[in-house]
């Protein structure tokens, strides 16, 4: 098979090198000059455990390559998908669709033939639709199929998600004259090796495809949301949230994962697809209360986390100094998309707090996001040296294995807020520490 992916971001990036790796001919095209010389360069301009090898051995075997001409990548492609920016549109919450029609009107004017034209990008129901008008109105002496395949990858875990997916959505446009089985046809072969391991794929309509998605994140947004609740509740009542999630994670109708309490979601997905499904719904005359529900009290979490922490430090930070560990929005990622610490440490900048922060690898793009006053330290004990309190925001691996008696003794003060959960209470406060978590007293 022979793909062409219009954009090398996140999911462009991830999805080109594994189908690469499925053994088909990718062609990646970037128009970010900077971005593209890097992959060119075998540097990836992404933190994501174990692309960096799969690109490496997949661009040294000719089956990935990058350019930025769009022509020459989608002549002879059997599909090309569209995998670019869908960013919350300012004012109103919906998709901002600029990328994917411009990307759609660029492949109408370059294809020398009909092709499969796929969205990956994360799109409102319609777009498909509106897809493929752009195609006949630019086009109408050609004809195009039209595929959703919307992606579901778990920074750090998205090489895994995607070479053994939980299942496969394919959205396909019957409208056309063959009823969509020439798209069914080259869908299928190009997710072929998942039939070795029987990864379920689902064939459905376009809009079903697209409404999939957006369903899928902000249940999972809702479950994230219901657990920080819970525990709040805990901390009133004396209740331990890691236990109760454990107790309705083992009822296999709820399931354990994105049981884990913090001080709210981020990154790329979760919020910018509430938003939009609460924008998609409110205009089909169907609103979401459960999901404008969750973005309110999402939102409403991470100022009061923020207040938390003043609380704890004796009710100001005023020339007071907080450590940080962890920026991005969760571990084994760079990043820092509607990350906690983004509104946390601006409400701590403005309190008047002395920041210093560590994480493994979120600070250089954190640098532009951060009040400029933040100190980036090289490692976790250098962030802790002499501070007042220290703050846990992101549960990196690396900052569970500190010994307790070398924070201790770096730290000025001896409070410790772990948003994450990352330690034992009994042992932090044996060691004499000033410690909160959340949902555990």
């Amino acid at each position: 098979m022979r793909i062409a992916m219009i954009g090398g971001g996140y999911v462009g990036l991830v999805s080109g090198a594994c189908f690469a790796e499925f053994g088909s001919d990718v062609a990646v095209v970037e128009r970010d000059p900077k971005k593209l010389a890097a992959l060119r360069e075998g540097r990836i301009p992404i933190y994501e455990p174990g692309l960096d090898a799969i690109v490496a051995k997949n661009t040294e075997t000719g089956r990935l390559t990058f350019g930025d001409d769009l022509s020459a990548a989608i002549s002879g492609a059997d599909a090309v998908f569209i995998a670019v920016g869908t960013p919350t549109r300012r004012g109103d919450g919906h998709a901002d669709l600029t990328y994917v029609y411009a990307a759609t009107e660029e492949i109408a004017r370059s294809a020398k033939e009909g092709l499969l034209v796929v969205t990956k990008s994360t799109v409102p129901v319609g777009t498909g639709r509106e897809v493929a008008r752009i195609l006949r109105e630019t086009r109408p002496e050609l004809t195009f199929d039209v595929a959703s395949n919307p992606e579901f990858l778990r920074e750090g875990n998205a090489i895994g998600d995607f070479m053994r997916p939980d299942r496969v959505i394919i959205g396909i446009d019957t409208s056309g004259p063959d009823e969509g089985e020439r798209a069914t046809r080259i869908m299928r072969e190009v997710y072929r090796p998942l039939h070795l391991i029987e990864a379920p794929i689902v064939i459905t309509d376009l809009e079903t495809a697209e409404l999939t998605k957006y369903a899928a994140n902000a249940f999972l947004a809702m479950k994230v949301t219901f657990i920080n609740e819970m525990a709040d509740l805990c901390e009133k009542v004396g209740g331990n949230i890691h236990d109760v999630a454990r107790g309705m994670g083992l009822d296999q109708r709820i399931g354990r994962r994105f049981l884990h309490p913090g001080p709210g979601y981020g990154g790329s997905c979760f919020p910018k697809d509430t938003r939009a499904l609460t924008a998609i719904a409110s205009d089909a005359g169907a609103p979401s209360r459960l999901v404008e529900a969750t973005v309110a009290v999402n939102e409403d979490r991470k100022s009061r986390m923020a207040e938390r922490i003043i609380a704890q430090a004796g009710g100001s930070v005023q020339g007071k100094t907080v450590g940080v560990l962890g920026l991005t929005f969760k571990p084994d990622t760079d990043d820092m998309r509607e990350a906690a610490s983004l509104p946390i440490l601006a409400h701590l900048h403005d309190a008047g707090a002395r920041i210093q922060a560590f994480d493994p690898e979120g600070m250089e793009p954190a640098r532009a996001l951060l009040p400029d006053g933040v100190i980036y330290c090289e490692d976790a004990l250098e962030a802790a040296t002499d501070a007042d309190i220290l703050v846990v925001l992101t549960e990196w691996n690396v900052f569970r294995a500190i010994d307790p008696d070398r924070l201790s003794k770096a730290m000025r003060g001896k409070a410790i807020a772990d948003l994450r959960n990352i330690w034992n209470p009994a042992t932090m406060r044996a060691g004499g520490f000033d410690y909160s978590s959340i949902g555990r007293i």
